[in-house]
């Protein structure tokens, strides 16, 4: 089917901490093959790796040194087709990340083109000569921290990165440089990959004029942790000639035929708009952002978010996700609105999957795993380790997925590049495997109603005004129609509501007498609609 990602659900393995098969603590692609047959039992549409290719890992992957190998870390090539022959065998799609605004400065084509001004490469990335007193071009910010601009004493220029100094972005003004990009695309995708993540898609492009980045107008009472967020960042990304390169990426796909893309859109001030501005018929499949994975857990923020999608882009598509390997775990992040781990785990999941749009799963949320708490010297992550101890970083979210109860949680034999500890340790897919109250239990369930339900695929959602902590929406198609409430809180509530049948698929807390729907802590799941549903 031509469309399949559309409502489809994605889980994300990140190779390092997936399962480690050579014993050096590290994972790899023999690893991932091995494990396939968890994420395809557990009901998921398709999966997708975090970066596998040559690099010297100073962002874990993300500054890459070969766009057209994969790093020995992790194995082979022909590692890496076994995979995907593997993948398909099970009825699983393939997408790999795609780190185009940036790559190592070891990549061979940085090496070339910090030599000097006049090389065929010279123009590939972002050099920019200093102000007449020496300081950078202009006021851009590093994600990662300091300026946005490292000098060169061979070019006597500045080069521009986003992120690590390791880090150059690529110049895509450079016509030569897209059709480079385009090149790494037909690689992957004649290897039989069906599709790409891309990483910061909203930085291909920067001002031409290289302006400045004004002050966040929202006017902060103290310095934030990390200053980049001090600054509305109107020039040094979400530039319109964006938009070109994502209709070139559509059309290289399109001509792969059942193919898709996903954008990672980091924005801070306008994500949902760039969203649907990205999903445009002609530009990318489906985009997420970071909104849904930050500490707000309301029914107004999930409805804002929901409508403010698809009123302001109806021939966009979204992919939604609580997690992944960039934030902190929302098992940890919501914990406060849970009356237990469990309870909040499982409504996680039946909310997150009963949204309209696309889904992805973070690896080790179907077990409802946590973040762990690591010390600064355990720390392998140049964010949170420049940024000690706020923000803290990512490594915590990525400590290895857990098995079973035994050392490491059967990740390795050897010893882990994160530790595995005991609070993680207890929550492994072992333990879980079988009991029906489990959160695995309640993801493959979750999973298997999304699938054999229409409405929850493709149906359009309409909002009900509910009172606070409940959300409540309907899900329809010609066909079928479902109401999907929740009590997004650790206290029981109730509600009266006209027009319902009686309660479908897996839930928890929910009992129905006559037109009083009663919500235990943390309720969830779904009831038939026989009519017009309405809060009496």
């Amino acid at each position: 089917m031509a469309e399949w990602w559309r409502g489809a659900v994605t889980y994300q393995v990140y190779p390092r901490s997936f399962q480690d098969d050579n014993g050096d603590g590290i994972g790899d692609l023999a690893g991932i093959t091995r494990r396939l047959d968890h994420i395809a039992r557990l009901g998921c549409d398709a999966v997708w790796l975090s970066p596998i290719f040559a690099s010297p890992m100073k962002d874990m992957g993300y500054d890459v040194s070969d766009y057209m190998n994969v790093d020995p870390t992790f194995g082979t090539l022909k590692d890496f087709d076994i995979l995907v022959n593997r993948a398909h065998d099970l009825g699983l799609k393939l997408i790999i990340d795609q780190v185009l605004n940036h790559c190592s400065d070891q990549h061979p084509f940085f090496k070339e083109s910090r030599q000097n001004r006049t090389n065929p490469r010279a123009d590939w990335f972002i050099w920019q000569e200093p102000r007449h007193d020496g300081t950078p071009p202009n006021n851009w910010l590093s994600v990662f921290g300091g300026p946005a601009w490292t000098w060169d004493a061979r070019r006597r220029q500045y080069y521009m990165h986003s992120f690590l100094a390791e880090q150059p972005e690529f110049n895509f003004r450079n016509p030569e440089v897209v059709d480079y990009m385009e090149k790494v695309l037909r690689f992957w995708l004649d290897r039989g990959v069906d599709g790409f993540r891309f990483d910061t898609v909203n930085y291909f492009y920067k001002d031409a004029k290289l302006r400045h980045d004004p002050a966040d107008y929202r006017v902060k009472t103290e310095p934030d942790a990390n200053p980049y967020t001090m600054q509305f960042h109107l020039f040094s990304k979400n530039q319109p000639e964006n938009l070109g390169w994502l209709e070139r990426i559509r059309r290289v796909l399109d001509a792969y035929g059942a193919t898709t893309s996903v954008g990672e859109v980091g924005d801070a001030h306008m994500p949902i708009q760039l969203m649907g501005q990205y999903t445009q018929p002609g530009r990318l499949h489906q985009c997420y952002s970071f909104e849904m994975m930050g500490p707000d857990y309301s029914p107004a923020f999930f409805r804002r978010n929901i409508e403010e999608f698809f009123q302001g882009a109806p021939h966009g598509w979204p992919m939604w996700a609580f997690s992944n390997h960039d934030v902190k775990r929302h098992v940890t992040r919501w914990a406060k609105h849970g009356a237990s781990q469990d309870l909040l785990a499982r409504q996680a999941g039946l909310l997150l999957l009963s949204m309209q749009g696309s889904i992805c799963l973070w690896q080790g949320e179907e077990i409802g795993q946590t973040d762990t708490e690591l010390d600064f010297e355990e720390l392998t992550d140049p964010q949170g380790i420049n940024f000690w101890p706020e923000p803290i970083g990512r490594d915590n979210t990525r400590t290895p997925m857990v098995w079973d109860g035994s050392a490491n949680g059967g990740f390795t034999t050897g010893k882990p590049w994160l530790p595995v500890k005991a609070p993680q340790l207890a929550r492994n897919v072992a333990s879980q495997q079988g009991k029906p109250d489990s959160v695995l239990e309640t993801y493959r369930a979750a999973l298997a109603f999304r699938r054999a339900n229409p409405a929850l695929i493709r149906g359009s959602t309409t909002f009900l005004d509910t009172p606070d902590p409940i959300l409540a929406f309907t899900r329809d198609t010609p066909g079928q129609s479902l109401l999907c409430i929740f009590n997004l809180s650790p206290h029981p509530t109730s509600v009266n509501l006209t027009g319902l049948g009686a309660p479908t698929g897996p839930g928890q807390g929910i009992t129905l007498q006559g037109q009083r729907l009663t919500l235990g802590p943390n309720a969830a799941g779904h009831l038939t609609v026989k009519g017009p549903v309405a809060v009496i």
